[in-house]
Order: structure tokens, then C-alpha cells, then sequence
């Protein structure tokens, strides 16, 4: 069991330099707490036991409101360390995750392989039938479920709705696994191939099997080619936690295959090191973004823990999970700028304001 393997890892904390395709060890979770599944209590820690720096607080307190944000949270072990709302948000008013809400999709995968419902390694045609892109079948048979998780399924994603995921809308552009793009509408058919393996709602068995599990009370709603997943900044902070604990709720295994737990958060293919399985990696050697194929050398938020990794949405929603410091921190909102970047140079400046505080 995985449990008991982690338990043997917290007697020694082994940190050390890995290549691309892994990062630093999860976090011992024989301290991490976790709050009630089925009431809204959650413990607190001050900052002082946390070992952050008071002195700090109020400038980023002014920044997270200087930038539109709504709901923003810091947990340290698992407990709430900072809790802040801003512009008419609360402790339960809802908010759209945006694409951050991709990992939750991704996380739903790796439970439905745990059940044997389907295979990532199985062709995406073996759930949705033949004739779902207008490529070839011979290409169109190529393209399997990792492909979807890695935007790699070499669909073009410079067509005029990347949203839209019919079948005239997924031409051919490349081999799939030959080229990163981050496109919208393969994604989306995870959620309908997941529905066809399961042979139930898509909605349905999420809320069974993940939302359920961990207490968190979101919503999906579908607007036009989207589905857009909406709840408090507590759910998306368990969710966090959830990532942190390598997707072990208290002695629970979200999801039990060790490889694909792995997987979700490390390199998953060597195009973009900086992608997993539908989240984002800092620490890499270089990263790509949204809407280019151009490579940038370097890390993907600089001023963030190389091995952070992060749930990023359209107007700066964010989860970033840090295992090194057992933290996770959740930011919903507007836009911090007018024009937003899915990746935006937000993230690096609110993690200057962050590194004031967790670094006493």
C-alpha cells in the first residue's frame, strides 16, 4: 500500500536533484491534517508557528486586493495559516477554477484507471467510436488518452474555435506525440470519454468519487463549448491538499496506481518539460505556454520553489502546491491586469509578496 511506503519515507527526508521527468519527493504525511469531509471546520495555525513573517502580511495583503483577487488561502501541514476575501467575496461564495479546473479532470482519469474502466495508453476512438476528428482513421486511431492528458494529440489547435470540439473543429496537424499545443477541445472529450467508460454521468461519477471523498462542494456548469467547474476557495484549498498529500485524503488513496500519481505532477512528455498530466511544473529547464510554439529557456514562475507545481486558470486562478514546504496556496479573482495571459507575470510578482511571508 502506498500509505505504508510514505509512512517508511517520513523516518528520512530525501531531497535531491532529478532530471526532467521527476521532482523532489511528497511530503511525510504523518503531520498533515485534514479537515472534516462533512463539516466546514478547519483548523488554523498562526503564522508565527508556521514560521512565517507577520511583519509582511499587510503588503501582501494590499497586493491580493490591488490585484482583483477574491478569495486567497495558505495552508502550511494541511491547517489555514492565512484567509483572506476581498471585493464582496466570502468564506462561501463560489468562483469559477477555469482551466485549473483541468486537473480535477485529470485526477478523474486516474481514479477510472484504478477501476479498470479504461486505460490511459488505450486509443481515445476505443471510447468515442470512429469518426470523432476529421483526420484519417489510421491518425485518428493514434491518438490515445495520455495524448489528451499532455495536449499532445497533434490536433490543430490554431483552428478558428480551439474550444470547440465536434468533429470538423479536430483537424490533423502532426503525429500525435509530436507536438505540444494547448488546446482546449480534445481536453474537453475527456470528460465525455470518462461518461462512455464508466457508463454514467461524467458529473456523477466526479462527485462520487473525488468531490465527495475530500468534502468539497462545487459545481460544474456548461457554458457553450465549455465546462466550467465553480466552488468556495475552501474546496479548491482541499483539492490542493489533496495534490500535496500525493492524492491520499488522510489514509485514503484518491488514487491508488503509484505511477500514474507520478505522472500528474512531473514531466510527462519532452516537448514541454514544464507539463504533466494537465498541471503545470516549475523547476524545469525550459516551459511552454498557450497560443505559441516557442520554447523559453528557464523556469516557469522564477520567484517560486523549483518544485512547485501548479492548477492555472484564465484570470489568475491559481493553485500552487509546494512539497518541500508541506504549503499549498489557493488565489481566485479577476484578472490582475486587463490583459490577461493564462500564464501571466502575476504569478511571479505575487510569489515576491509570498516569499516575504513563508520565509521568516
Amino acid at each position: 500500500m502506498k500509505f505504508f511506503f510514505y509512512l517508511l519515507l517520513s523516518i528520512v527526508l530525501i531531497y535531491s536533484c532529478k532530471d526532467e521527468s521527476t521532482s523532489t519527493e511528497p511530503a511525510p504525511i504523518d503531520d498533515m491534517y485534514f479537515p472534516s469531509v462533512s463539516q466546514n471546520i478547519w483548523e488554523t495555525m498562526s503564522l508565527a508557528d508556521a514560521g512565517f513573517n507577520e511583519t509582511n502580511l499587510s503588503e501582501l495583503t494590499t497586493f491580493l486586493d490591488e490585484k482583483d483577487t477574491k478569495g486567497f488561502i495558505i495552508l502550511k501541514n494541511g491547517k489555514i495559516v492565512i484567509e483572506k476575501y476581498f471585493n464582496g467575496h466570502s468564506q462561501s461564495s463560489n468562483w469559477y477554477w477555469a482551466s485549473a479546473a483541468k486537473t480535477l479532470t485529470a485526477t478523474v482519469v486516474g481514479i477510472a484507471q484504478d477501476e479498470n474502466f479504461l486505460s490511459i495508453d488505450d486509443s481515445t476512438s476505443d471510447y468515442l467510436g470512429s469518426g470523432w476528428t476529421s483526420t484519417t482513421q489510421t491518425q485518428e486511431s493514434a491518438i490515445k488518452i495520455r495524448h489528451q492528458l499532455t495536449m499532445t494529440t497533434g490536433l490543430n489547435d490554431g483552428v478558428e474555435d480551439p474550444f470547440c470540439y465536434d468533429s470538423n473543429c479536430l483537424e490533423y496537424l502532426a503525429e500525435s506525440g509530436t507536438r505540444w499545443a494547448y488546446h482546449n477541445g480534445p481536453y474537453t472529450l475527456l470528460q465525455q470519454l470518462i461518461s462512455e467508460a464508466t457508463n454514467q454521468s461524467f458529473r456523477d461519477y466526479f462527485t462520487l468519487k473525488l468531490q465527495d471523498k475530500i468534502g468539497m462542494n462545487g459545481f460544474w456548469l456548461t457554458l457553450g463549448n465549455l465546462e466550467i467547474y465553480y466552488s468556495t476557495t475552501r474546496s479548491m484549498a482541499r483539492f490542493g491538499l489533496l495534490a500535496l498529500n500525493d492524492f491520499i485524503w488522510n489514509e485514503s488513496e484518491i488514487i491508488e496506481d503509484n505511477t500514474f500519481v507520478h505522472d500528474l505532477t512531473n514531466t510527462s512528455q519532452q516537448l514541454n518539460f514544464s507539463y504533466g498530466y494537465l498541471w503545470w511544473l516549475n523547476g524545469k529547464s525550459s516551459y511552454m505556454i498557450p497560443q505559441t510554439q516557442i520554447l523559453f529557456n528557464g523556469s516557469l514562475v522564477p520567484n517560486a520553489p523549483i518544485d512547485m507545481f501548479a492548477a492555472m486558470g484564465k484570470n489568475d486562478q491559481r493553485i500552487y502546491v509546494v512539497p518541500s514546504e508541506k504549503i499549498v496556496i489557493i488565489r481566485m479573482g479577476e484578472s490582475a491586469y486587463e490583459e490577461n495571459l493564462t500564464l501571466s507575470l502575476f504569478d511571479n510578482e505575487l510569489w515576491e509578496k509570498i516569499n516575504a511571508v513563508i520565509n521568516n
